[in-house]
């Protein structure tokens, strides 16, 4: 226990005699760690276990058997990192782990368990008094109620300083130029508790309140004791008025609340109080001889489990670097070049975790089932593959509800928007080719689009089809503001229809606004052409980058009703032209979206001001199109759901856009972002944009495309079973493999009328047979 371990107890301030630091060019020998939280202590304690003549210092500000928090979860891959480490430590900590495979989630009543997930969690205090025992076994000296010198002094007489300093570390905090921290505050608010008793699995519990909705995070952590955190947004907090409660009364309320859950029992605190999650990152994490490690570096949301997991991952690849360079400069180098793609990947995770929770009203309406799956999935870690690896049963009944016919992938399952029965939910996203010679489509398209729909997909867009030569990208843009454009256009939808029977094909109306006039992509992408310029117009006259982009003009009465007309003759052509389904496209910084931003419209009449004034234009085009387009044919809208730069279009006002567009006729919703201002910051990583479908999706209620690095089928499945989508658009992937829709079907062992081979491409429905990788080793030991 920890009062039977040799520490040093010296009061705040005491300093030890110095010795001759090695200097950085050499492994450390000195060493200081500022804070003796798990990642502290088990750098400590490796670091010392590797060099027992190194001398090593943990200043912890805290009595040893002072602790906040309750219990830890530790995944089995950080466990394996220790046992390889520090066997030991590791057979300490196991003798304590409390583990179990199953995740209860409650909703309104009726609770759904998935199981196959494997979890291993002990008290917090029981493992600083493991790691405290194993450090004063090595030797580490370890100062409690001690304050830390500061980082700058202690690197003087120091050849390494760990700053393990936690959420709110002076380090970082001394240093802001070195460090470059970046700290975001998030929307909910969040109390530590416990209960005095083990659940039985992993519980998630929604509370609908006369407040707002609440939620339960519990799983157990030794045979007698839960962790129980309680979350909820900032008004809701206050609504209940829990910003009013003193911690006894605040802790009571919370029981009361979840006293389903509960049984009745009491929850405990330990100095506890509603916090609001900050999310921490750093440009740099060394800065000479100190370096960060833990929450001082990085944070991520409880709600994955990351804290201690990412600290004690931290301290082991430090030390491992220290031990495999040659000096200090190259093993921080080293810590940070391994270190910051695995964080910056649970970061990605923990952020669509925490804006889950955050959005968690919106999505209590849903089927149970598939409320228990979204709450599952909802951080892309665990996906729909994954899952049924571990909870076949749990899988096949969310399928069920979801609507799958027997063996049947969920992308692979029909949707039908107006007369159109789309046979799986995979589009081929619009991709700009620039290949039209004065807006012709010719061989390249029909090839290309051609080939796509062979390849499988529901549905293939064509790229944006400008509805004037004025709107056109590029020279190479395609066109429909001629008859003869829409001849060439009847002969592509003739080919899908013909010879890719049930393959639906889209096109995707634009005009390029202030973003015309430019050089082909891989000229120089929004690049102003040098020769033959031709006059753009916009909502406002702002240039797409000033000195840069030519300044256009301000369309008037005048121009706004010729645009109008231009947009309908081309929905009028692409009708005879023999298009499925019809997109208008109100994204990405063209005309109608430079409408809908307020970055791009500054405009001082009807058209411009707030956002009911800046949908007008963009509604009366759509009005205009469906009024002519055929009734039983779908139109959808492509919007950017974000700016991604201060001021622009948030979240909030996509909801509010695609609301207007439902109520207009719209069909579908197809959620893009971005590439609407030249200084746009987008938080790109796998699936990044679907966060913004999801919210449409469940709060208007109209079927939604996501779109925005979705590369997998496994991905594709997982986002349609959560209801974040209804279709799932992919650009790239269709580029790399035009039959990447069959593919996924036969890797998936699905041969349904959702992705029909080709009869003249029936032989290769089968992954063809590759070298022997298997054949049998050649002995090469005797006995």
């Amino acid at each position: 226990m920890a009062g039977e371990v040799a520490v040093a107890d010296a009061p705040e301030g005491a300093r030890r005699p110095v010795a001759t630091a090695s200097g950085h060019g050499s492994p450390p020998r000195r060493i200081a760690v500022i804070g003796g939280g798990p990642g502290g202590l088990y750098a400590a304690a490796l670091l010392k276990r590797l060099g027992p003549a190194r001398e090593i210092t943990v200043y912890e500000r805290n009595a040893p058997d002072d602790t906040f928090g309750f219990g830890v979860v530790l995944s089995d891959e950080t466990l394996g990192g220790i046992e390889h480490a520090d066997p030991e430590a590791y057979r300490a900590l196991s003798r304590e782990f409390v583990r179990w495979d199953t995740i209860d989630i409650v909703h309104r009543g009726r609770t759904h368990t998935s199981g196959g997930h494997g979890f291993a969690a002990l008290g917090r205090r029981r493992l600083l008094e493991i790691l405290h025992e194993r450090c004063a076994a090595l030797g580490v000296e370890l100062r409690f109620r001690t304050e830390a010198p500061p980082a700058a002094e202690l690197a003087v007489h120091h050849d390494l300083v760990i700053a393990a300093d936690g959420v709110h570390s002076a380090t970082r905090e001394a240093h802001p130029e070195a460090f470059g921290p970046s700290l975001t505050e998030h929307r909910n608010r969040y109390i530590w508790l416990a209960a005095d008793f083990a659940l039985d699995a992993f519980r998630f519990e929604v509370a609908e309140t006369p407040y707002g909705v609440m939620q339960l995070h519990g799983y157990p952590y030794a045979a007698d004791a839960s962790t129980v955190i309680v979350e909820m947004r900032e008004e809701v907090w206050r609504a209940a008025g829990l910003d009013t409660c003193d911690p006894d009364e605040s802790t009571n309320r919370c029981a009361k609340f979840f006293t389903d859950a509960l049984d009745g029992r009491p929850l405990r605190g330990n100095r506890s109080s509603w916090l609001t999650f900050r999310t921490v990152a750093n440009s740099r994490w060394s800065h000479g001889n100190t370096v960060l490690i833990g929450d001082a570096a990085h944070t991520a949301h409880f709600s994955i489990g990351s804290g201690t997991k990412l600290a004690v991952e931290d301290a082991l690849a430090l030390v491992a670097c220290i031990e495999e360079q040659p000096d200090l400069p190259s093993a921080l180098t080293a810590y940070e070049t391994e270190r910051r793609p695995v964080v910056a990947s649970t970061q990605r995770a923990a952020a669509a975790s925490l804006r889950w929770f955050e959005e968690l009203a919106t999505y209590v309406d849903q089927p149970p089932r598939r409320f228990a799956f979204n709450l599952l999935t909802r951080s892309r870690r665990v996906t729909h593959d994954n899952l049924r690896l571990r909870d076949a049963s749990f899988t096949a009944v969310v399928e069920e509800e979801f609507g799958c016919p027997p063996g049947t992938p969920p992308m692979f399952t029909p949707l039908r928007l107006r007369g159109l029965e789309l046979r799986n939910r995979v589009v081929v996203s619009p991709m700009d080719m620039y290949s039209a010679t004065d807006g012709l489509p010719g061989d390249f398209h029909l090839v290309h689009l051609g080939a796509r729909t062979l390849g499988g997909a529901g549905l293939t867009m064509t790229e944006m089809v400008c509805v004037s030569p004025e709107g056109r990208i590029t020279p190479g843009c395609a066109g429909l503001w001629t008859d003869e454009q829409a001849t060439a256009w009847r002969r592509i939808t003739d080919f899908v229809h013909t010879s890719a029977p049930g393959a639906a094909i889209g096109v995707q109306l634009g005009h390029s606004g202030r973003k015309g006039s430019t050089k082909l992509m891989w000229e120089g992408i929004d690049q102003p052409l040098e020769h033959g310029n031709w006059p753009l117009s916009a909502a406002s006259p702002l240039p797409y980058r000033p000195g840069v982009n030519q300044v256009p003009r301000e369309l008037d009465s005048a121009g706004l009703a010729s645009v109008r007309e231009q947009f309908t003759q081309a929905a009028r052509r692409a009708a005879t032209a023999g298009f499925d389904l019809l997109e208008l496209h109100c994204a990405h910084g063209y005309l109608l979206s430079g409408f809908l931003s307020p970055l791009t419209n500054h405009r001082a009449d009807a058209y411009g001001g707030p956002l009911e004034n800046r949908l007008r234009y963009p509604l009366e085009v759509f009005d205009a199109i469906r009024e002519v387009w055929p009734e039983d044919r779908p139109m959808t809208v492509r919007i950017s759901a974000t700016d991604w730069a201060e001021g622009g279009t948030e979240a909030e006002d996509a909801v509010e856009i695609a609301r207007a567009f439902a109520a207009h006729g719209a069909d579908a919703i197809d959620v893009s972002t971005g590439q609407v201002v030249p200084d746009e910051r987008p938080e790109f990583g796998r699936s990044y944009q679907t966060p913004y479908a999801d919210r449409i999706s469940n709060t208007v209620g109209i079927p939604v495309i996501a779109v925005g690095a979705i590369s997998s089928w496994d991905d594709v499945n997982s986002l349609l079973l959560a209801g974040r989508a209804d279709l799932c658009a992919l650009a790239r992937p269709h580029l790399y493999d035009p039959h990447w829709t069959l593919h996924a079907a036969a890797e998936q062992g699905y041969t349904g009328p959702g992705a029909p081979w080709p009869l003249p491409y029936g032989a290769g429905s089968r992954t063809p047979p590759t070298g022997r990788t298997d054949a049998p080793k050649p002995r090469l030991t005797l006995g």
